[in-house]
């Protein structure tokens, strides 16, 4: 039988055009005519037509009859979504000569059912009937591979293609940034191009969310060239794509301008600018575009709401929230019963300080998702309210919600903010569980919750089971030691880190703390340096923590001229500086700095008020003392806390308003702690009132009874008095408690290396030398008429062992050590853990008139500055 073809197959559009990657649906139709036509039969498939000769009844059928029949039978399966029947007749079929429309049915199917086994086994059959995989067999080939998800295979067929739509261009550009190949994307695009491809409105659209994405801002203003060459500039789905890239690429007035020149506007141009704005924390502008489209009076939609929402959440524009509220629920639309607009309203609400509107829409929610729950956790821990965000976390549990990184992230902050160990612990054995630990994101969450928690231990364990950690991770752990008081583990941290990655300005912050608080002074301005080379000297953060740095080193003028160079301080800076003046006893120049920090229109908080109060307490302003605290109570509204009144103890009981101090206590509208009573007491040490400070000591010990700090004070109160049977009594108390005394230590950085003393130690290579350097300056201090303070030994010995003893202190070996070590001239840094004693007192004031050298001691306390035989100080330590 003769098959003669009339014409070659043609591509027929469907109406309904193109699919989401520009594809469009192909079908054929084909003309064939045969010889002798005695009858027709027409395929129900409208789209493939074609006249047979039948032969006679008593003829057998041809194999020309079965192989179209065969055909029609797999098509119709394929058009009812029978692919299980469809493939059995396929295999069946042998090695006959299906047709083109037949393979592409099947390969349709099996795309649409996500079927890679049976699309497999299609693409085999077509190779072993040897069909030519080109044009329309191919591009559906591409198509299925892609849709079951195997881009791999369906890029070795569409390499292999002669002929490649823009279409398939548009599918594997689409897919390979699906799968956040970005680049590879981009790869495609320009290949292309330079195989002079056509593209249209889509591809364009879909390049532009890839430059985006991979932050080639020049490579999209190539493309802006191309669009507007190829003339697609009037095309909206191309310029609203532009703008997105623009406002992606932070180029906002490309995308301003774009906006403006459009003429036709449709509601998605709107939402790419108002969303745009967001994004780039321009959300007032954001809602003046949204003011504007509702002058226009176009139509808003779910994407419009949630934008505008979010703008409201970020500015803090409850009235606006409330409004939209209301529209969605006046409207009669959709909108109200949208999962997504609830969520995005409910998190405005929270973040608005509005927690009680956030709980009813919460409440009213038919269907509450994973973002429902972690958004009114989250609302809580805003609030300070981190046992009900925990209670919310359990719940959603039990409720067969599973948590997802954001959920647990968010809890872990909650208990990291009440520093609830043991419900972070349960947390982090619910990660341990289902494997969510291998997250980054998390396991910093995590590290972080341990480091608020105090349990430094458990953070580094996380820290070093972590593949791979970012500079979160560092920058957590590093912080970490150095809120917890581990500044030697903070600075091995970084150094390790500095041979692993790269620091960040945030990696600066927190290790510049550490640096503080060993008064490292030295590795300090090597890590100023730093930021200084890598271009972190202007991040406000590290400019802070440089000044506080050099404040806690000693180095007052330096911070002072880092602090001058600020141009736009914030509170945070002016509070650092006020503390800094108060801790080196500078009080009259702390009141000016808290002055000007008001004139200059930063209000005060509540640790700013520390920070002037403590000040004027270590400098003995008791007029200006009671100024700030009516200001703090009057003017600025701040309730005092223990801080602010044991500031105002401390401040009366130094300048020995002993008895106005203890009746300030009793005025006190909470209930005094140990801090308190702690103040009055060293005020009865400074002013030698033992009674007072026994009846003060016993508040302490009830409250306290395992603090050796305050047993060791009133003992040094009453070795001043000579009272050596109280001190042997407190001395067999501590010991029947079992209690330890800290033990004093001192150290000098030189050279970058630190060198710790403890009290008696003579272990030290120097220690000869540095025992008779001292010796020598002890007898210049006799013959110049100073006498040894020997009630500071606490002993009951005789004169020359107490006098021994003193010359053992911690502070004395350091600052001896420093005169032996530091060039001439060098001024001598030396840090205690504890309150320097009276009598090493003295004997820093000699030594710096003796060998006109600067001595800068940091205790517990405060700051001593040694010059000339004067103490900053003036007796208020």
């Amino acid at each position: 039988m003769l098959l003669v073809a009339k014409s070659p197959p043609t591509f027929w559009l469907s109406p309904t055009g193109h699919d989401r990657h520009g594809l469009v649906n192909l079908k054929f139709s084909h003309s064939f005519v045969f010889a002798k036509p005695k009858s027709k039969f027409s395929f129900s498939n409208s789209a493939y037509a074609c006249t047979q000769i039948y032969p006679s009844p008593s003829q057998t059928k041809s194999y020309l009859d079965i192989e179209l029949d065969n055909s029609a039978r797999i098509v119709e399966f394929c058009e009812v979504g029978d692919l299980k029947n469809a493939m059995e007749l396929l295999c069946s079929s042998g090695n006959a000569n299906l047709d083109l429309e037949t393979y592409c049915s099947v390969l349709q199917l099996c795309a649409e059912r996500k079927s890679i086994r049976y699309g497999k086994r299609v693409h085999s059959i077509i190779e072993s009937n040897g069909v030519v995989m080109d044009g329309i067999l191919g591009a559906k080939l591409v198509f299925m591979y892609v849709k079951c998800g195997d881009l791999k295979e369906a890029r070795m067929i569409f390499d292999k293609l002669s002929e490649q739509k823009v279409f398939l261009w548009n599918l594997m550009i689409s897919e390979y940034a699906g799968n956040g190949n970005y680049v590879e994307s981009v790869n495609l695009f320009k290949r292309m191009m330079e195989l002079g491809i056509k593209p249209n409105s889509y591809t364009f659209s879909s390049v532009l969310k890839c430059l985006a994405a991979v932050a080639r801002v020049e490579q999209g203003r190539l493309v802006h060239g191309f669009i507007c060459k190829l003339g697609f500039s009037s095309y909206n789905t191309v310029v609203n794509s532009l703008i997105s890239f623009y406002f992606v690429s932070k180029k906002v007035r490309s995308a301003q301008k774009l906006f403006d020149e459009l003429s036709d506007r449709d509601v998605i141009s709107w939402n790419s600018m108002i969303s745009g704005y967001v994004k780039n924390g321009l959300e007032d502008k954001g809602i003046e575009i949204f003011i504007k489209m509702l002058d226009f009076s176009v139509d808003v939609d779910l994407a419009t709401m949630v934008n505008v929402l979010v703008a409201c959440a970020n500015t803090g524009t409850l009235l606006l929230g409330k409004a939209l509220h209301s529209y969605a629920i006046k409207a009669a639309s959709s909108l109200d019963r949208e999962v997504m607009f609830k969520n995005t309203l409910l998190d405005m609400y929270s973040k608005c300080g509005d927690l009680n509107s956030a709980i009813r829409v919460f409440e009213k929610m038919d269907e509450k998702t994973v973002v429902s729950w972690t958004s009114m956790i989250a609302g809580y821990v805003r609030e300070g309210l981190s046992d009900g965000a925990i209670e919310l976390f359990d719940e959603m549990k039990s409720r067969g919600v599973v948590p997802d990184v954001y959920a647990v992230t968010s809890i872990l902050h909650a208990c990291a903010i009440n520093g609830n160990l043991s419900s972070g612990k349960i947390v982090h054995n619910y990660i341990r569980k289902n494997n969510l630990e291998t997250n980054s994101f998390v396991s910093n969450a995590l590290m972080d919750m341990y480091a608020k928690c105090g349990s430094m231990k458990d953070a580094q364990s996380v820290f070093s089971h972590m593949k791979g950690k970012d500079v979160i991770s560092w920058n957590t752990m590093i912080g970490g030691y150095s809120k917890n008081h581990l500044p030697n583990e903070a600075l091995n941290l970084f150094a390790e880190m500095q041979r692993e990655s790269k620091p960040d300005g945030t990696t600066v912050a927190c290790i510049l703390p550490a640096c503080a608080s060993l008064a490292a002074l030295d590795r300090g301005r090597e890590i100023h340096g730093y930021a200084l080379r890598n271009g972190y000297s202007k991040d406000k953060y590290v400019v802070n923590a440089l000044v506080d740095m050099y404040v806690k080193c000693g180095l007052l003028v330096l911070a002072r001229s880092l602090f001058d160079m600020i141009l736009d301080k914030d509170l945070v800076s002016w509070t650092v500086m006020i503390a800094g003046y108060g801790m080196h006893g500078f009080g009259n120049e702390a009141v000016d700095i808290f002055n000007q920090m008001r004139i200059s229109g930063v209000e005060p908080d509540e640790v700013s008020f520390i920070s002037i109060l403590y000040a004027c307490s270590h400098s003995g302003l008791l007029d200006e003392g009671w100024k700030f605290f009516n200001i703090m109570k009057k003017e600025c509204r701040i309730e005092p806390k223990l801080e602010h009144y044991a500031c105002m103890v401390d401040l009366l009981a130094r300048t020995g308003n002993l008895v106005k101090a203890h009746k300030f206590i009793k005025t006190m509208p909470i209930e005094p702690d140990a801090t308190i009573w702690g103040a009055l007491l060293c005020g009865c040490r400074i002013h030698h009132d033992v009674k007072v400070a026994e009846k003060v000591a016993e508040r302490i010990f009830e409250l306290e009874p395992e603090n050796t700090g305050y047993y060791v004070l009133l003992a040094n109160i009453y070795a001043e008095a000579e009272k050596w049977e109280e001190v042997q009594k407190l001395r067999k108390k501590i010991g029947q408690r079992g209690l330890k005394k800290n033990p004093g230590c001192s150290w000098i950085e030189i050279k970058g290396k630190v060198n710790i003393f403890v009290a008696g130690d003579c272990s030290k290579p120097q220690a000869k030398k540095i025992e008779l350097l001292l010796k020598k300056l002890r007898s210049k201090m006799k013959e110049e008429g100073y006498s040894p303070k020997t009630r500071y030994a606490l002993l009951n010995a005789d004169e020359r062992e107490k006098e021994v003893a003193l010359c053992g202190h911690s502070e004395k070996l350091a600052m001896a050590f420093g005169m032996l070590n530091l060039p001439p001239g060098k001024t001598i840094r030396v840090t205690k853990n504890l309150r320097v004693c009276g009598d090493c007192h003295e004997m820093a004031k000699f030594m710096s008139k003796n060998t006109t050298r600067e001595i800068v001691l940091r205790d517990s306390n405060r700051f001593h500055h040694f010059k000339d035989g004067y103490c900053s100080c003036r007796g208020y330590w």
